[in-house]
């Protein structure tokens, strides 16, 4: 068992400094430091789930599937037969997890849940309602993991702008990805914008494509605009830190759509560049050091 636990944590690691440098020193040096090992398996259970859901094999439904009863399993406390070795990642996170309602659970049953809905999703559109449940979901999973892993013991905000920040870096990130996901067969645009301006979801160019990016756009940004307030009440320094800066790298893409005239590109170069890394890193400090620009407690913001 133990050999078991030592290799899942090893694994863990491994995979995340593979799929994300960024990700893996965020954990590394912001992490509280008993926290460190679960947060890599955290980051790196669900890279390898959807990975494998990717690969749009037949199988992908029941894998998903099975990934969400190995969870129910583990948190009844029972002792599920084991497939893959990246599922004792999941395994040795529920068994340290002895928090009740903890935000650990809250992000493993939330992303398991956006899993299943991009593996159900694949190849056929759905609703705006289904869409916004699906953003949902995966902002309170990212907003809890952030809570649980960095400055655990320090209180959080809990107001109505708790899950923004990353609900507008999901919506980015789906208009971002919109040309893979197309060619991949996951369409990010609603049924009910493709009937109303009667175009099909691979008419990433069309007039009627970009207007619908701009409103999307301009919603994001209100919603980045909104959670500025709500982080800089966050106490602890070490996640707001981590907080403002996993929000520049989604600001920075928010201006460059708006650059390109709300034409998606396949792939963006120039984020990686110098530029891009000095604008992100101004937009990461500059609030650190600035007063909080408003009192949760005492205003409650739209969502």
């Amino acid at each position: 068992m133990e050999d078991n636990t030592q290799n899942s944590a090893n694994l863990a690691a491994a995979i995340t400094f593979s799929a994300s440098r960024q990700t893996y020193y965020t954990i590394r040096f912001l992490a509280d430091r008993e926290r460190v090992t679960d947060a890599y398996r955290a980051y790196a259970y669900f890279r390898w789930v959807d990975d494998v859901i990717d690969t749009g094999t037949d199988g992908a439904l029941a894998f998903a599937r099975r990934q969400k009863s190995l969870l129910d399993a583990c948190y009844r406390g029972e002792s599920p037969e084991i497939q893959h070795p990246e599922e004792w990642m999941l395994v040795d996170m529920v068994r340290s997890d002895t928090e009740k309602n903890s935000g650990l659970q809250a992000y493993l049953r939330n992303m398991m849940a956006v899993m299943l809905f991009d593996t159900a999703r694949r190849g056929q559109t759905v609703s705006q309602a289904e869409l916004d449940g699906y953003s949902h979901k995966l902002a309170v999973a990212v907003t809890e993991a952030l809570y649980h892993f960095i400055g655990h013991d320090d209180p959080s905000p809990n107001h109505s702008a708790r899950y923004l920040a990353v609900t507008a870096a999901h919506i980015v990130h789906m208009l971002r990805d919109t040309v893979e996901d197309v060619e991949a067969g996951y369409f990010n645009i609603p049924q009910e914008v493709l009937q109303a301006r009667g175009i099909s979801p691979q008419e990433i160019g069309s007039k009627a494509y970009r207007k619908w990016v701009c409103e999307r756009i301009r919603l994001a940004r209100s919603y980045f605009d909104q959670s500025q307030e709500c982080t800089s009440w966050v106490k602890n320094w070490r996640c707001r830190l981590a907080g403002y800066a996993y929000t520049a790298r989604f600001r920075w893409m928010l201006n460059a759509i708006e650059r390109d005239n709300f034409c998606i590109r396949a792939e963006y170069p120039e984020r990686k560049g110098l530029g891009a890394g000095l604008w992100m890193s101004w937009q990461t400090l500059v609030p650190m050091f600035a007063p909080p620009v408003a009192n949760p407690g005492t205003r409650k913001l739209v969502s």
